[in-house]
C-alpha cells in the first residue's frame, strides 16, 4: 500500500510551524500583513532547514482569500494546491538543477510577464537550487529582478549562495536575503515528538533524541531517518533500533576507549577495534562519533554543567567521570588529530580501513601527557623557594646530581666593570667592549628590564622586532650597551638617534634601572645575520638565565626546550 512519507506529510502549513527559524517565519508574516512584501527573496541555509517550504508558505499567504494576520488558512484549494505542489497558474516552482540555462531563464522571464488570474492574486515563482543557474540566466534574469511586473515574486532556495555572489554579484542586492539555521537538536526533537503523537506512536526520548542528532541539522532528513524507524518496527521507536538501522555507535564504547586512554593500554586497541567491527559497526560511523564524544569530554571537563552538551544525565555522569582522569590539553590535542585525520578524508578513501582506524587510536593511546612548567619547576624546587632553600635536586635520567646553585649576580647599582674612560655615545661607533668585559657575567635584572621597557612602551612599530632580537651586553653608569646583528641595526639605530622617538624607552629603562637618565649603545655583532633559530635560541637562554629552577630542569632531566 503507497504511502506518503512523513517529510511530505507533516510539512509546515503555516510560518509559526517553521521549525528552529523564529528569525524568518515572524518576519515574513509581518511583510504580508502589512503588505510591504519584496518582489524577490533568497532563501540561504543547509537542506532541510525550510527554505523551500518557506517559500511555499510565502505563496500561499499572498494568495489565501481566507489568511489571517498574514498567516494562510492552509485549508482553501489554493492552499492545497500550492502545499502539496499541483500545478497551479499564479505559483510555479522550478527546479533550477535542470532547467539552468540562458533558454530557461528566457522562457521564465517572458511568462512572468504575464498578470495573475485575478487582481487579488500574486504569481509566485520558486525557483530551487538557484546556484546551479549559469551565469548567462542570471544575466538574463537581471532586468526583470530590478523591475518586475506588478504582483510578480520571486523566491530562490540555495544552499550555496556564495556561488551566485561569484557568478552573478549583482543578484544579491536585488534580494532580501534571509539566511536560514541549522535546527538544534531541542527543536528536532520536539518536532518529532509531535509527528509521532499525530501518527499515534510511542518512542524513547533517547531514542528521539539519537535521531535528531543524527539528521544534522536538518528537519526533513530527522523525518526520513524517523521513517526508516517506523518502517522496521511501526508501532513503537526505541533506542536498540535506532542504533541498529542507523549503525549508530552506542556511548558505552566510547567510554570504553576513553579508558584505554586513561590506563595507556596500547594492546587493548586491536580487540577494542574486532570487537566493534564484530558488531557490524562502520569504522566511518565510528570516526564521526568519535569527535562529538571528545568534543562532549572536553566540553564536560572545563564545565560539568555545560549546557551546550546533550546527554541524559546518566551518560552525563559518566562523561564527567571519565574527563576527571584526563588533562584539559590532551583532549584537546586528541580532538585536533581526529579533526585532522577525518579533514584528510584517508578513512574513506582506504582499502584498509581497519588498519587507518587502528593507527589512528594508537597515536591517540600512544600521546604523551602534558606536564605544566611551574609543576615541574615546583617538583624540582619546590614552589615559592628559592634554589638553594629547595634541598637537593632529584636525579635526572643521567643518574648525576645537580650543581649547586650559582652565586646572585651583584644589584643592578653595580656596575658589571669599570669604565677605563668616558663613554662615547654614539650607536654604534663607540669602542666595543674588551673581551673580559664582554664575557662577565649579566645581571638578569638588567635584562629583564630592558625586556620589559620594550613590550611596554607604546608606538614603536618596526623598531619592536629590532629591539627584541638584541643582547643586552651591560650596564656602566647610565649607559646600557646592547649586542645586535647586522640585519637588526639600522632599524635599532634610526630608532635610538630620533631623541624624541625614543625618549619613553629610555625613561622606562631609567625608571626601571634606578638613573636619572639612559643611553644606550649599539655594538657590532661581528658582521653575522640573526637568524629565526638564533633570535629564539637567544630567547630560551634568557628565560634560564632568568629563573635557574627552569635551567636546572633542563640540565638534569636532559630536556629540549622549545618556544
Amino acid at each position: 500500500m503507497y504511502r506518503t512519507a512523513l517529510a511530505r506529510t507533516h510539512r509546515p502549513r503555516r510560518f509559526d510551524e517553521l521549525v528552529g527559524q523564529d528569525h524568518i517565519g515572524p518576519t515574513l508574516r509581518a511583510a504580508v500583513e502589512s503588505e510591504r512584501v519584496g518582489h524577490a527573496y533568497l532563501f540561504c541555509g543547509p537542506r532541510g532547514v525550510g527554505k523551500t517550504t518557506a517559500a511555499r508558505i510565502l505563496a500561499m499567504a499572498l494568495n489565501c482569500p481566507s489568511r489571517s494576520e498574514g498567516e494562510p488558512c492552509g485549508e482553501c484549494d489554493s492552499c492545497e494546491r500550492i502545499w502539496s505542489g499541483r500545478a497551479s497558474l499564479d505559483v510555479v516552482e522550478i527546479d533550477a538543477a535542470s532547467h539552468r540555462g540562458v533558454d530557461d531563464a528566457r522562457d521564465l522571464r517572458e511568462r512572468a510577464m504575464y498578470a495573475p488570474t485575478s487582481d487579488e492574486r500574486y504569481k509566485v515563482y520558486i525557483l530551487d537550487e538557484a546556484h546551479m543557474l549559469t551565469r548567462d540566466a542570471w544575466n538574463a534574469l537581471l532586468k526583470i529582478l530590478e523591475e518586475p511586473p506588478p504582483r510578480v515574486i520571486f523566491a530562490f532556495a540555495t544552499t550555496e549562495p556564495q556561488k551566485i555572489e561569484q557568478g552573478a554579484a549583482p543578484v544579491m542586492s536585488r534580494c532580501q536575503r534571509f539566511d536560514f539555521r541549522r535546527v538544534s537538536v531541542a527543536d528536532i526533537s520536539s518536532r518529532l515528538d509531535q509527528v509521532l503523537d499525530r501518527e499515534g506512536v510511542a518512542a524513547e526520548s533517547g531514542a528521539v533524541r539519537a535521531i535528531a542528532r543524527r539528521a544534522e541539522g536538518g528537519v526533513r532528513d530527522a523525518l526520513s531517518l524517523l521513517d526508516q524507524v517506523l518502517s522496521f518496527r511501526g508501532d513503537a521507536v526505541e533506542l536498540a533500533d535506532v542504533r541498529r538501522l542507523l549503525g549508530l555507535v552506542d556511548e558505552e564504547r566510547y567510554l570504553e576507549f576513553f579508558e584505554i586512554v586513561a590506563r595507556r593500554e596500547r594492546a587493548r586497541v586491536f580487540g577494542f577495534v574486532q570487537a566493534m567491527l564484530d558488531d557490524g559497526h562502520d569504522p566511518s560511523e565510528f570516526m564521526r562519533g568519535l569527535g562529538d564524544a571528545l568534543r562532549t569530554l572536553l566540553a564536560l571537563r572545563l564545565d560539568p554543567e555545560a549546557e551546550a552538551v546533550d546527554l541524559p544525565p546518566e551518560s552525563r555522569a559518566k562523561f564527567v567521570e571519565a574527563g576527571g582522569q584526563v588533562a584539559e590539553a590532551d583532549v584537546l590535542r586528541q580532538l585536533m588529530a581526529v579533526s585532522e585525520f577525518e579533514a584528510s578524508g584517508v578513512l574513506n578513501r582506504s582499502s584498509q580501513q581497519r588498519i587507518q582506524l587502528e593507527v589512528l587510536l594508537l597515536r591517540l593511546v600512544s600521546m604523551e601527557s602534558t606536564v605544566d612548567l611551574e609543576e615541574l619547576l615546583s617538583a624540582l624546587g619546590g614552589a615559592g623557594r628559592s634554589p638553594s632553600a629547595a634541598g637537593p635536586a632529584p636525579r635526572g635520567r643521567s643518574g648525576g646530581t645537580s650543581p649547586d646553585p650559582k652565586r646572585p649576580a651583584p644589584p643592578a647599582d653595580t656596575p658589571t666593570s669599570a669604565p677605563t674612560e668616558p663613554p662615547r655615545r654614539t650607536n654604534g661607533s663607540g669602542p666595543k667592549p674588551t673581551d673580559a668585559t664582554a664575557g662577565a657575567k649579566i645581571d638578569p635584572a638588567i635584562r629583564e628590564a630592558w625586556a620589559a621597557a620594550v613590550s611596554e612602551t607604546p608606538d614603536l612599530g618596526g623598531a619592536a622586532i629590532a629591539l627584541r632580537g638584541v643582547r643586552v651586553e651591560g650596564l656602566e653608569g647610565d649607559l646600557l650597551r646592547v649586542r645586535a646583528p647586522e640585519g637588526l641595526r639600522p632599524e635599532l639605530e634610526a630608532l635610538l638617534q630620533d631623541r624624541a622617538r625614543s625618549a619613553p624607552l629610555r625613561d622606562n629603562l631609567a625608571k626601571r634601572l634606578a638613573r636619572p637618565a639612559i643611553d644606550v649603545e649599539v655594538l657590532d655583532e661581528g658582521g653575522g645575520r640573526m637568524t629565526a633559530e638564533d633570535a629564539s635560541n637567544q630567547r630560551l637562554s634568557g628565560w634560564m638565565e632568568r629563573d635557574p629552577r627552569l635551567k636546572e630542569a633542563v640540565k638534569e632531566l636532559d630536556l629540549t626546550l622549545k618556544e
